[in-house]
């Protein structure tokens, strides 16, 4: 069983999301829970519990944190990355999105299918950068990875 039965935000500190970004959260949530790969390696030579797993994210001192348990609430473990890898992606992604929400309003589908590409495209990266990161940590594929993404972005908005 190697996925996410569960996922919980820590808000805590977090600015009051806006109608837009509490859809992103709950549709990226929604979409996670359905699908997703999510597994964890051996640590120092000791057997992992299996899954699936519950996954707490939050933003603590700067760093992201996975905080991870069994379905059964018990504590398998808890890592932190840094930010500073996102960071650029994230603010290419809201920026994109901004232009993209507008582009809606404005202009022809052709300029919108454009955009939209091109925010597939960064977000896609987001999700490579995920990937990078929790090598050793924990296995995720793609479609998982940007999902996770999304959720960073949550995270980081504001």
């Amino acid at each position: 069983m190697t996925r996410i039965c569960h996922i919980e935000i820590d808000e805590t500190g977090l600015k009051t999301p806006t109608a837009a970004i509490e859809q992103e959260r709950k549709v990226a949530i929604f979409d996670l829970l359905e699908d997703n790969s999510f597994a964890l390696p051996p640590r120092e030579g000791k057997a992992v519990p299996d899954g699936p797993y519950r996954l707490g994210l939050a933003i603590r001192e700067g760093r992201l944190v996975f905080d991870i348990a069994t379905e059964a609430t018990e504590k398998v473990g808890e890592f932190h990355l840094s930010l500073g890898p996102f960071r650029q992606v994230i603010k290419d992604y809201f920026q994109i999105c901004a232009s993209y929400f507008e582009a809606v309003k404005r202009l022809p589908p052709s300029q919108i299918e454009a955009i939209d590409m091109a925010r597939r495209g960064i977000h896609n990266e987001g999700a490579r950068v995920l990937q990078e990161r929790l090598e050793g940590k924990a296995a995720v594929d793609m479609d998982t990875a940007r999902r996770l993404f999304t959720l960073i972005c949550v995270l980081h908005w504001g």
